[in-house]
Formats: structure tokens, C-alpha cells, sequence
């Protein structure tokens, strides 16, 4: 199979400037600008060391898949690169933490030439910087030669030259800031590959993104490689991985692995990618160490609509979207509350807000190094002539979860309740068998989905703490709950040190005649969790399940002095957290400043306890 590329040969020469002897200025915003009007001999570098980028890392990447590339009008070839015509130089300036670019500000064009041998594949680099004239000769190419199919690299989707050429692709790679239109030809032949007929891949510096299927994708390698190095990496391992027939998941992830794993010398060959591929992807585990950080706790600030219209009600507060989203900011922009929090849960509506700026608030958080994640559970309905329940939502669970994962967030939580009850001789009536087995049943396979996506599962058994039992009925009922969830979570096949269990603490329940002290509390729920948790799990939140912000915050402290535990501990509280800020704002803007600051006053106290 042959390909010809579209592209420009760049040359990126990089150079780390030793800041303690450079000219570095400092502007208003606190940034610093090296200045390059200099001669070069009276800087110093740590290296100074260079690469060829743009159309040579595709060529190099389709080369290495077995295929037979050239680039056009270049004749470019790894075993004998006789000097290849570079047409731009791209410096890249390090100093400390920063970097810097120094490019063209109008690069050239690349020619097309008319190949000797007529390719199956005619790939338009990413580096290719096409003018009319260039468009115009590819354009009556692929008329005089309809068997050559187009792979377009859409640097600008407003550029009518580019944009001329996008009827004809039969694949479009392009980056999800430019806001791309989906084109819809259908492209397939009986002697070739059929490359996919949503035929538009997202490339961006987080993400590769193929019909709402999302692998993540690391960019922080500027000891290595540029950004724009690592898109042509991407685009053209994802393009000879969909011409051997691989799957999209397949593709995507062979990507991600060969961005993450190539370097200034060279890109990784099949072998290398097939060798890591049978490797465990650990990201999953990485994430859910990063959510169990030390001193840090989880923000649930994922109440539904029926939830926090209820406790708008109890403040005269109107329930409209302005305020929803003046409530949820007070939490976001509390200063400095990356000390305390490692990730907040957000429902839905809260994930596809923005901020007052009009950034994300999934990037906002990240942006503050807190990881967002989302409720995904749909709430409760009633099992068929009873009054025990289960959470709906696994439907439809997939195709969120992949949304959810396009939109930066990293983990989920999905709840189960479990009311425990009395019967006449005061032994446990509910929970039954049926309720936990199935409820367990269904947060295992929302584990595992999950997991599918690339989102680490938060699994919530909670035993409601509105009720009329003792502290040893509860001990009971959670033990066996957490039983079940673990031996589930197996036959599903999840990772359990990629997932992380939110438990009820033990005590009595609110409506019991003795209500359980926090020794009490401590002692039970280091008991049962340390019986009935294995030790691979990444690690326990627990919830605050209406107690006061006072008697969470007593309770967890006691729990925790009863470790060392296998796995880490800390909170992951709602009402606990955010009543007495709810209360402060009462729905008047006047009060964030006093909103803020009640909410600051929880996390410190909570952090703590986790000392």
C-alpha cells in the first residue's frame, strides 16, 4: 500500500537557557520573555539539540506500520536522509519551568508534485500549510485519479482551501478547539480497508477523541517533543492502525502509546507498541491515587435537581439555573481550596456549566490541579411490588461515560440506598437478599463501565442514616452489603485498585433512643472495614449521610484514630461541607465572601483529622 504526503520537512532545534546568566524580562503579568535579539555566543544552554518534525514523524510513523511513504516532492527516506530540503526552523526555548516558540508567522507552503507511482493514500500532513494553488493541483488529481482516497489534516476549518478539500477526504483529522463540523461522506471500497464511515477524528492536547470514544494523552513532554510533533504522531498512528484494521478503541490507544513512549530519535516501532499494548494501562490506578492524596478530601457537589431544590425550599431560595450556578461558584472559587481537595463530584448540569470567565468548570478545576468527576447515577425507582429500591441508569451509562471522559472529567460516583428497617421482633427486615445482591449487581457493571471508559468508579452502598436501628444492626447490614459489593466488583472483572468505595460510617440510626458517640462510631467502622475490605482497594471516602458538619467531622476523626488501615482514608462529604456556606448565602450574592469563608472553616477543620 503506498502513501504520498502532503507536507513540509520542519527542523525544531531545541535549546534550554540557563536562566541565571540569560537576559530573561519579566512583563505586567508576571511572566518571563527571553530576549532574542542576541548573539548566540554570549548565551549559555544546558543542550542544545535538534530533530526533523512535521511531515517527517508521519512519514517515520507510517514507515514503521510497514507502509511505503514518501513525501512529496522530497523522496525523504530514514535510512539515507541526504540532506532533505528543510522549508522551516522552529526554536523552542526552555527556561526553568517555562517554554517558549519561536516560529514563522507565515510559513511556506508545500508543493504537490505528481508522483511517479499513482498511491492509494493521499495524506495531507498537518505541516502541509496548503495555498490555493497547491488545493487546486491536489483537487484535479483526485478527479483525474477517483482510486486515491484523501486523508485530510483540517488545520482551519474557516480556511476555504482547506475546506474545499474536505468533501473528498475520506478521513479528517482536525483539533477540537477549532470547534469542527462532523462531514458525513460516506467512504468504503471492496479493496481496501474500510475506514470508518463518522469519518472525523478530535485531536487535542488532552484527548484523542473518535465518535465520543476518548483515551487520554499525555502533552507535558517538551524535554522530548514539541505539541505539534505529538498531533502528527497521533494522527498518523491512528490512520495506519484504521488501514491494518484495527478497532477504534485499538487505534486510539496505540496512539496514546506512542505519543507517551516516542522521543527525539525516533518514533516506536510495531513491536514496541504491540509489546506495550499487552500492558496494563495503569493510568486508572494513577488517577485513583491522585483522588486519595494525602490531607485531602472529595467535594460532593453532585445534587440533583429534585435534591438541591429541596434545600433551596427550606431557604426561600428560588430554584433557577443563575442560582444554581452562583451556589456551585461559592464552592469552586473559595481561595486555595486545592489544599484541601484532590476532586469534586459535579452533576451534570454543574459539568457542562461555565465559569463567570467563560472557561469550562471541568477545565477550571483542572486548571486549580483538583480532578472533576461526575454523579452518573439517574436515582431511585422502587423494585417491583416493594418498597426497596434501585438506581437507574445503566442504559444509557456508556455512551455518557465516554461524553463525560471527551469533557475532562476523570472519575464518577453512582449511588445505592439501602433503608435499614425493623420488624416486629426487632430484627433486620431491610435490606433483604434480593435488594443487596441486585443493587450490588448493578454498581459492579457501573464499575466496569466505567473502567471501559477511562473513568475511575467512586461505588456509594450507603446505609441511609434516617432510620431506627442500633449501631451493631448497622454493623450488620453494612457488612453484609460490603460482602457483596467486593465479590461483585470480582465477577465483573473491575480492577479494585482503580476503584474506590464511599461508605456510610457505622452508628446508630438518627432516629434511634441512643444515639452512638464518636468513640463508638471509630471503633465499629474501623471493625467492619477492615473485615470485609481487601486491601486492593485504592481507598474508602466516606459520606456525611445527614449528619451535622460537626458530628461528620467528630466521627472521621475517630475513625481514623483507630488505624493503620490497608488502604487510604478521608471524606467525601456533601451537606457536611456545604450547609453552613448554603446557609451563609441564604440566595443573596451579598454573602459569598461570608459563603466562602464557612465553607474554608469545614475543609480545614476536616483536614485535620486526616494529620
Amino acid at each position: 500500500m503506498n502513501i504520498l504526503i502532503v507536507g513540509n520537512i520542519l527542523k525544531d532545534v531545541y535549546l534550554s537557557v540557563d536562566s541565571r546568566t540569560e537576559n530573561l524580562e519579566t512583563d505586567k503579568n508576571g511572566t518571563k520573555w527571553l530576549n532574542v535579539g542576541f548573539d548566540a555566543s554570549d548565551h549559555h544552554f544546558f543542550y542544545r539539540v535538534s530533530s526533523f518534525g512535521g511531515a517527517t514523524v508521519s512519514l517515520e510513523v507510517l514507515q514503521n506500520f510497514g507502509f511505503s511513504t514518501e513525501i512529496s516532492g522530497s523522496n525523504f527516506n530514514f535510512d539515507d536522509p541526504a540532506k532533505p530540503t528543510v522549508s522551516t526552523y522552529r526554536y523552542i526555548l526552555t527556561s526553568e519551568d517555562s517554554v517558549s516558540y519561536l516560529t514563522p508567522s507565515n510559513p511556506p507552503s508545500a508543493d504537490f508534485v505528481m508522483p511517479g507511482i499513482l498511491p492509494d493514500y493521499l495524506y495531507i500532513d498537518r505541516s502541509a500549510n496548503l495555498n490555493e494553488t497547491t488545493a487546486n493541483k491536489i483537487l484535479t488529481f483526485l478527479e483525474n485519479n477517483p482510486s486515491v482516497k484523501l486523508i485530510l489534516y483540517l488545520k482551519d476549518q474557516n480556511n476555504p482551501v482547506y475546506t474545499s478539500l474536505s468533501s473528498k477526504a475520506a478521513l479528517i483529522f482536525t483539533e477540537n478547539y477549532l470547534n469542527s463540523t462532523k462531514f458525513s461522506t460516506d467512504f468504503s471500497t471492496s479493496d481496501s480497508p474500510n475506514l470508518p464511515y463518522d469519518k472525523t477524528v478530535y485531536l487535542s492536547d488532552h484527548d484523542l477523541t473518535f465518535q465520543n470514544i476518548t483515551t487520554p494523552i499525555s502533552v507535558e513532554r517538551i524535554d522530548k517533543l514539541t505539541h505539534l510533533s505529538l498531533y502528527s504522531i497521533a494522527a498518523a498512528t491512528i490512520l495506519s492502525c484504521f488501514l491494518k484494521g484495527r478497532s477504534i478503541e485499538d487505534s486510539l490507544r496505540f496512539a496514546k502509546l506512542n505519543v507517551e513512549n516516542s522521543n527525539l530519535n525516533s518514533t516506536l516501532s510495531v513491536s514496541e507498541l504491540d509489546s506495550l499494548f499487552a500492558t496494563p494501562d495503569e493510568s486508572l490506578e494513577l488517577i485513583a491515587a491522585t483522588l486519595m492524596a494525602p490531607k485531602k478530601g472529595i467535594l460532593a457537589a453532585d445534587e440533583s435537581g429534585g435534591s438541591i431544590k429541596k434545600k433551596f425550599d427550606q431557604l426561600n431560595i428560588q430554584d433557577t439555573f443563575t442560582n444554581r450556578h452562583d451556589y456551585r461558584n461559592i464552592f469552586f472559587t473559595t481561595k486555595n481550596i486545592e489544599n484541601y481537595l484532590s476532586g469534586i463530584i459535579l452533576f451534570d448540569e454543574t459539568a457542562r456549566d461555565h465559569m463567570d470567565t467563560d472557561e469550562s468548570i471541568p477545565d477550571f478545576l483542572i486548571s486549580h490541579c483538583i480532578m472533576p468527576g461526575i454523579k452518573v447515577d439517574e436515582g431511585l425507582e422502587n423494585f417491583e411490588n416493594s418498597s426497596e429500591t434501585f438506581t437507574k441508569g445503566l442504559d444509557t451509562l456508556p455512551k455518557r461515560l465516554r461524553e463525560y471522559r471527551q469533557m475532562g472529567l476523570r472519575f464518577a460516583k453512582w449511588r445505592a440506598a439501602f433503608n435499614l428497617t425493623l420488624d416486629e421482633s426487632g430484627n433486620i427486615k431491610t435490606p433483604t437478599v434480593h435488594a443487596i445482591t441486585e443493587n450490588c449487581k448493578i454498581l459492579a457493571e457501573y464499575a466496569r463501565d466505567c473502567q471501559s471508559a477511562g473513568l475511575v468508579p467512586i461505588v456509594e452502598p450507603e446505609v441511609v442514616y434516617d432510620g431506627y436501628y442500633s449501631i451493631e444492626q448497622n454493623a450488620t447490614a453494612t457488612s453484609k452489603i460490603l460482602d457483596t459489593i467486593i465479590s461483585e466488583l470480582k465477577n465483573f472483572g473491575v480492577n479494585l485498585s482503580a476503584c474506590i468505595i464511599k461508605c456510610n460510617m457505622i452508628l446508630a440510626g438518627k432516629q434511634y433512643d441512643n444515639q452512638s458517640t464518636p468513640e463508638e462510631v471509630g471503633i465499629s467502622t474501623a471493625s467492619v472495614l477492615k473485615d470485609h475490605v481487601p486491601s486492593e482497594i485504592a481507598g474508602i471516602v466516606f459520606l456525611s449521610g445527614g449528619q451535622t458538619p460537626e458530628q461528620a467531622t467528630a466521627n472521621l476523626d475517630a475513625v481514623l484514630k483507630n488505624g493503620p488501615f490497608p488502604w487510604p482514608i478521608t471524606f467525601s462529604f456533601a451537606r457536611a461541607l456545604q450547609d453552613p456556606a448554603l446557609h451563609a448565602w441564604s440566595g443573596n450574592n451579598e454573602n459569598i465572601e461570608k459563603a466562602r469563608q464557612a465553607f474554608l472553616d469545614r475543609l480545614i477543620e476536616n483536614q485535620k483529622t486526616l494529620i
